[in-house]
């Protein structure tokens, strides 16, 4: 048991004990609400740059399943309040301790973490480090800034993954996409041709699909100038599915614009009302930014809203066979709520085929 601190951006300090990577390490502190879920949490290349905090008090208690990852490891640091040291299941390869030390990720266990989850709803997202010694000045802290997060999460070169019964073939453009969304695919006869972020829309065209994915990802995304001018070369030529970060990149690609977020949506339990319809999903989000509703351009329309504080979940654009939402379809460990929309996403290219018939 060794002691070490948090100490946040606004100079407020916790004390907890070490697990994990024993290093110091700067980051974007944010929190997650999940119950569970914690795997794909770790392993969501979305997270890069971040310390990630877990509001549920016990966090391990199935283990570590490698089965489960859903990309890359790019936390900063993790911090819980509890880790289970006596993971409890029949799939569990690992526990919680050990996985971090393998991918060389520091953690802190032992603090409130919901007092440091009040302090960020209140003061917002702010940097952090977790340190073994308390820094002389903050200059570390402050300075910090997540730079060049898509660049360093996508893939470096093409990867095919075939389906079963092959219907169709559907190009994801991986901007740190989640191993689940070509599960989804997979499942419902779409093989999927993954490329780099860096792709040109020509490239892209050329392995003719049926349609493209635009995947999740990190980081800021109007900082992604070259990604969006690509999605602009391709907006109407074949049917587009976005999803978190391709929703926002997809939405700057027509004009709209995205905010940074006070502390984001991150866990498995944000409401999402349907505005086509009268219900409202539940959902499984992580993003700290938004596209802002009133930028829409002329022949967008906002198809979801979060149903807390009324920020953009989903948008249409008509004409330019595109729709797109903030949230997870693929959600994985759930909520599986909305994974209807890659039916949708089906639909839209069956379509495509009668028409040029």
């Amino acid at each position: 048991m060794k002691k070490a601190y948090l100490v946040l951006g606004n100079g407020m300090i916790f004390e907890g004990i070490r697990f994990g990577a024993e290093m110091d390490s700067v980051g974007e502190i944010v929190f997650s609400t999940g119950m569970c879920g914690y795997i794909e949490t770790l392993t969501d290349p979305s997270y890069y740059g971040q310390i990630v905090l877990q509001t549920f008090p016990l966090v391990g208690n199935y283990g570590v399943i490698e089965a489960d990852f859903e990309g890359k490891c790019m936390l900063k640091g993790y911090i819980v309040r509890e880790w289970c040291e006596m993971p409890s299941n029949f799939r569990a390869q690992y526990n919680l301790n050990t996985f971090l030390k393998q991918q060389g990720i520091t953690g802190l266990y032992g603090i409130d973490t919901r007092e440091v989850t009040r302090i960020i709803r209140d003061h917002g997202v702010m940097n952090a480090k977790i340190c073994d010694q308390l820094p002389s000045d903050m200059s570390e802290i402050s300075d910090y800034h997540i730079d060049d997060a898509v660049k360093s999460v996508t893939i470096s070169e093409p990867k095919f993954y075939l389906a079963k019964e092959s219907k169709y073939l559907v190009v994801l453009v991986d901007y740190g996409a989640k191993r689940n969304i070509i599960r989804e695919l997979n499942k419902r006869g779409c093989s999927v041709m993954a490329v780099p972020a860096n792709t040109s829309a020509e490239k892209i065209l050329a392995y003719h699909p049926d349609g493209i994915m635009l995947s999740n990802g990190p980081g800021d995304p109007a900082e992604n100038i070259e990604c969006i001018y690509q999605i602009q070369k391709l907006l109407g030529k074949k049917p587009i599915f976005g999803i978190c970060l391709g929703h926002q990149l997809l939405a700057l690609a027509n004009g709209a614009k995205t905010k940074k977020m006070k502390y984001g949506h991150r866990g498995v339990n944000q409401p999402v009302r349907d505005l086509e319809g009268m219900r409202t999903y539940i959902t499984s989000q992580n993003h700290g930014y938004a596209v802002i509703s009133n930028t829409l351009p002329v022949g967008a329309k906002e198809i979801f809203v979060n149903a807390n504080d009324g920020t953009c979940e989903g948008i249409s654009y008509a004409g330019k066979k595109a729709f797109s939402v903030q949230f997870h379809p693929e959600a994985c460990a759930g909520p599986h709520d909305t994974a209807f929309l890659f039916d949708r996403m089906i639909c839209m290219m069956e379509e495509e085929k009668y028409a040029a018939l």
